[in-house]
């Protein structure tokens, strides 16, 4: 994407790693010791992220260790810095740098292990005004937006030729220019259900798309694989929730079939889900879907904004994982924490791609089911 910048954030970053003595630690290991590590993690997990990543088994490992520590410490700072707490990333494997906008907060930060950055524009401040643009971009030529944490702006993607239109839009909805940066998109981003046949499930007798997780009675997936009501088969179910656009999300309610709380790692085995703490921007994450298998990649931002051709859909989580159509609604996990299911992204697994996943969490409260686990 070639970007035109609207504004320039000056920042003061310090260059602190968190949790460098773990990678380093394990990495110092023999290849036994990393195999030994990696056996509490599923295999197709590990063997995926080496593939993906371009990283060793000691590699792999060590990054989802050192992840469990940075999301704990992630969460804790957000509650304790309030309205100074501007978001936070993973920069390289191992160091959090977490954003403030009152420069007194830095030295918390620090006492907790992380990198301090001051900014101007605090996580709320930036979150209010991405949703004063949800009316104000909804008819232009907005492919998708979201807040950048590392950079403190709203980047809103767009289509050639149209930059003008949505700078006139950003100002009309009272954002300030200064908290903008737009891109220009190489393609729109589609949903990825498609009508394929293979294994998963199927919409109507025809239409395939991918589990997402299994809850209490069922599973969830993406909304735009069915509406309400729709018939699902292997496994058999109906569609009782359903949500897209705006949101996409899906609860099937299975008629015979046992929900079990794990992934498929198309390895030839299971992940097991364990829970669905959020991770940060940065951290790794990897994909299922019945189309292309086992990818992984990183989660570039939270709280994204897609327009689709059938209509805009917020609160995403995108990253630069590939998928393609049937992979639609398939699981994003964080080691083994349920993130959310394929909404939909460009590109492919051959050249690579972007992707926006709905989180678990909305789908959850908004079917009043809880994920399974093991």
């Amino acid at each position: 994407m070639r970007r035109t910048s609207l504004r320039g954030v000056a920042v003061a970053t310090a260059t602190v790693g968190l949790f460098a003595g773990t990678i380093n630690a394990v990495a110092a290991a023999g290849q036994s010791d990393a195999e030994t590590a990696a056996a509490d993690y599923p295999p197709g997990l590990v063997a995926a992220m080496e593939r993906d990543l371009n990283l060793s088994t000691t590699e792999a490992v060590a990054r989802l260790e050192v992840q469990e520590g940075l999301a704990g410490t992630q969460r804790s700072l957000e509650k304790a810095l309030g309205a100074s707490y501007a978001g936070a990333w993973v920069e390289g494997a191992d160091a959090l740098h977490v954003a403030v906008t009152d420069a007194a907060e830095a030295a918390d930060v620090r006492a907790a292990g992380a990198t301090p950055v001051t900014v101007d524009n605090s996580l709320e401040a930036l979150d209010a005004w991405t949703a004063d643009l949800d009316g104000a971009l909804s008819g232009s030529d907005v492919t998708s937006y979201h807040v950048d944490v590392e950079t403190n702006e709203i980047v809103i993607d767009v289509v050639e030729g149209a930059k003008a239109d949505v700078e006139a839009a950003v100002a009309e909805a009272g954002v300030p220019a200064d908290a903008v940066v737009l891109a220009e998109a190489a393609e729109r981003p589609r949903t990825f259900a498609d009508v394929i046949g293979g294994e998963a499930y199927f919409i109507d007798g025809s239409s395939r798309c991918s589990v997402g997780f299994a809850v209490t009675g069922g599973f969830v997936s993406a909304g735009h694989c069915g509406s309400v009501g729709s018939s699902a088969s292997e496994p058999s179910g109906t569609f009782a929730v359903s949500e897209f656009p705006g949101s996409d999300y899906s609860y099937v309610s299975v008629d015979s079939d046992t929900p079990v709380g794990v992934v498929d790692d198309y390895a030839g085995g299971t992940v097991a889900v364990e829970g669905s703490t959020p991770a940060a921007v940065g951290a790794s994450v990897c994909r299922s879907g019945s189309t292309t298998g086992w990818h992984c990649g990183t989660i570039e931002a939270l709280d994204a904004t897609v327009h689709y051709a059938e209509g805009s859909v917020s609160g995403l989580i995108q990253t630069d994982v590939c998928a393609e159509p049937g992979d639609s609604g398939g699981s994003l996990l964080a080691g083994s924490q349920a993130q959310g299911m394929t909404s939909g992204g460009s590109g492919n697994c051959s050249s690579g791609g972007q992707t926006f996943f709905q989180p678990v969490g909305e789908a959850l409260s908004a079917a009043g089911v809880s994920l399974l686990t093991r």
